[in-house]
Parts: C-alpha cells; sequence; structure tokens
C-alpha cells in the first residue's frame, strides 16, 4: 500500500517493508522502496531502493538511489547512487554515476559527460560516453 507524508511536499509514495509488488510499477513522483517489487519500474520522480529492500527490476526514473538489492538496469535522466552495502547486478545508465566504497556492482556503467576543450584536443567541448564492465 502506498502512503504519504501529510508533511512532505514532494508527496513521495511509499512501498512499506511488508509489501510484495508482482508486475509493473509507473507513477509521477518519487517513490521509496522499502518492500519487494518484481516488475518493472518506472516514475516521473525521483526513485530510492531503501536498505534492506528488494527489486527484480528494469528502474527509469529522473534520479536512483540504490540502498538494497537490485537485480536489473538502471536508466537515470540523472544522478544514480549506489551506496555502500547495496547490491546491484545490472547494466547501469545515468547522467552521473556515483558508486561508493562498500557497494556490490556486476554489469556495466555508462554515463554520458562532456570534455572540456583543453582535454578534447579539438578547440571544442565533445561529448563523450563512459561504458566499463
Amino acid at each position: 500500500m502506498a502512503r504519504t507524508s501529510p508533511t512532505d511536499t514532494s508527496r513521495d509514495a511509499v512501498i512499506g517493508r511488508s509489501t510484495r509488488v508482482r508486475g509493473r510499477v509507473t507513477g509521477e513522483g518519487d517513490l521509496v522502496i522499502e518492500g519487494t517489487v518484481e516488475g518493472d519500474i518506472s516514475v516521473r520522480g525521483d526513485l530510492e531502493l531503501a536498505e534492506g529492500a528488494r527489486a527484480t527490476s528494469t528502474i527509469e526514473a529522473d534520479a536512483v538511489t540504490v540502498r538494497g538489492e537490485l537485480d536489473g538496469d538502471v536508466r537515470a535522466r540523472g544522478i544514480v547512487r549506489i551506496e555502500a552495502g547495496a547490491r546491484v547486478r545490472g547494466d547501469v545508465t545515468g547522467e552521473l554515476v556515483a558508486l561508493e566504497e562498500g557497494a556490490e556492482f556486476v554489469g556495466a556503467l555508462d554515463a554520458s559527460f562532456e570534455l572540456p576543450a583543453e582535454l578534447s584536443g579539438t578547440g571544442s567541448t565533445s561529448g563523450g560516453t563512459s561504458r566499463r564492465r
């Protein structure tokens, strides 16, 4: 069951610790997952997979923070944070990807960036992509 905090203006939805969802999850706004999700997740907002949470999913969101366990890919329009203690098995794409020491990650990282002119060798900025397994 999703709940919202009356004092939180961002109106986060929460999938609680004792909740298990099977199927596609979509929505507008931020989502915090404390329980278990088996199915793809797509939100127009930020997504947090809390410590102790588990997801077998492909995740699409504005920004993603993983503190729990994820089997599946992440596609974020902004930053992806994989924090210490998190376990991610899948490919991660984001504008910026932060992988903390103590996080477990198996997959590929894909992030776009702009090189400064002095590093690109062309006198102008050029885009690049970092991909690492």
